[in-house]
């Protein structure tokens, strides 16, 4: 089929039917709409245009910089589209902690601007967070550019409603289960809307990350405040996944049923699939929406299953050593040295960090490591983070090559609000 503009091509993704024998529901119908058939690779393609859709001509001829908070594939597509229109993209997230994620947007000449904060999406009651300096920026130069606002704008549904619900139902029928990751909730809350319509009983689970657990592209049920897009009260459920659970979904769609998806389709394939085994049975038709692809994600494989890539996995791996500030505070009272390595970003740091710390950024940290441990077996090392979560792999992976590594308790956090001072502040 012949396309005069690679715009045209979006959407009209393949919903494909799963095998039972594979996926192991043999009652249910299972489909992925495979979203990562879109031009850019993602279901945010669907969203990047429609977005800017009805306002392009006019930021063209205003000459205005696109503005969006994003770190992922809304700011990879409304890079790619602003680029092919002439007009400049700015970037802000909290965090981009996929590495390829964020060499493809910098292959591409986004300009990204990674602001301190502890969540992976917008709160607009944290100081600095992005939705409060896109704001100031605006005020500042009026004119100058145009936020898209994909956590709180409606054309993000309506690209759902109209375009994947619409073909869902084309090519399924009436649906009795729809399951998606909630990033903004634009995919589930437009497709569901359509469903809905045709199919007053079709459930909707919305799979977020298990409390502490890290998976791209969705959220964890803590961040998903009551702001923009997100209405809990239109879910039948909210799941949690785990990562462990995720990548071992998104292996089996890839070597039971040849679909490269990556680790948030794996979490809600893994959802779906509860759901039905945990259900009343009978006939059902389950449609999961499969928003990418595996291979952007490759180093987050590597970071949480080492082994998959046949690297030994040490015990010592399973468990960071820990240490509270007043045990950090006793020994170098002691005169032992001690080294603290905050993984934050560097405006993250910049903002506040225990005093005395190096800052070596996680993504950077990671692949240094992978040529070996680069601290003296002499020195206590201390690996900082927010909240302890992040730097507790650093401190693990360290500890088990013999170096004398510990994960700060509860982060940054917990140095600040037991009343110690941080500096940069």
């Amino acid at each position: 089929m012949r396309y005069d503009s690679v715009l045209d091509m979006i959407g009209d993704t393949p919903l494909l039917r799963l095998d039972p024998a594979g996926h192991g529901v043999p009652e249910a119908e299972i489909f992925l709409k495979l979203e990562s058939a879109n031009p850019f690779g993602s279901v945010k393609d669907r969203v990047a245009w429609a977005l800017l859709r009805d306002h392009i001509d006019g930021i063209v001829a205003d000459e205005q910089v696109v503005l969006e908070a994003s770190s992922g594939n809304t700011a990879k597509a409304l890079q790619i589209i602003a680029s092919m229109h002439g007009v400049g993209f700015r970037a802000f997230t909290n965090r981009v902690r996929v590495r390829e994620v964020r060499e493809m947007l910098s292959l591409l000449g986004a300009d990204v601007t990674e602001m301190p904060g502890l969540s992976e999406c917008p709160d607009p009651t944290a100081p600095n967070d992005v939705f409060g300096v896109i704001g100031d920026l605006m005020e500042r130069e009026p004119g100058r550019y145009h936020h898209t606002s994909q956590y709180t704008n409606e054309d993000n549904l309506r690209a759902h409603y109209e375009e994947t619900g619409r073909e869902i139902y084309r090519d399924a029928g009436p649906v009795d289960l729809l399951v998606g990751g909630l990033g903004t909730t634009g995919s589930t809350r437009g497709a569901a809307t359509y469903l809905r319509e045709r199919n007053p009983d079709t459930a909707v689970v919305g799979v977020v990350a298990a409390e502490g657990d890290f998976i791209p592209g969705i959220r964890s049920a803590a961040e998903m405040w009551e702001v923009g897009l997100f209405e809990p009260g239109f879910y039948d459920a909210i799941a949690a996944v785990d990562s462990a659970d995720a990548i071992t979904a998104s292996l089996e769609l890839a070597r039971r049923h040849g679909v490269l998806a990556g680790p948030t389709t794996g979490a809600a394939y893994a959802a779906a699939r509860e759901r039905l085994l945990s259900g009343p049975g009978g006939p059902v038709t389950a449609v999961v929406i499969a928003c990418d692809r595996m291979e952007p994600y490759l180093s987050y494989y590597r970071h949480r299953r080492p082994d998959l890539f046949g690297a030994a996995r040490s015990a010592t791996q399973d468990a960071a050593p820990s240490v509270a500030p007043e045990q950090m505070e006793a020994w170098s009272a002691a005169g032992e040295h001690v080294v603290v390595v905050d993984v934050r970003t560097a405006l993250a740091f910049q903002a506040g960090h225990i005093p005395g710390a190096i800052n070596l950024r996680d993504d950077l940290l990671e692949q240094v490591m992978e040529a070996g441990t680069p601290f003296s077996e002499a020195s206590r090392v201390v690996f900082v983070c927010p909240t302890g979560d992040r730097s507790a792999r650093f401190a693990a992976r360290a500890a088990a090559t013999g170096c004398r590594a510990y994960n700060l308790e509860g982060g940054v956090l917990s140095w600040r609000d037991s009343g110690r001072p941080l500096a940069g502040m």
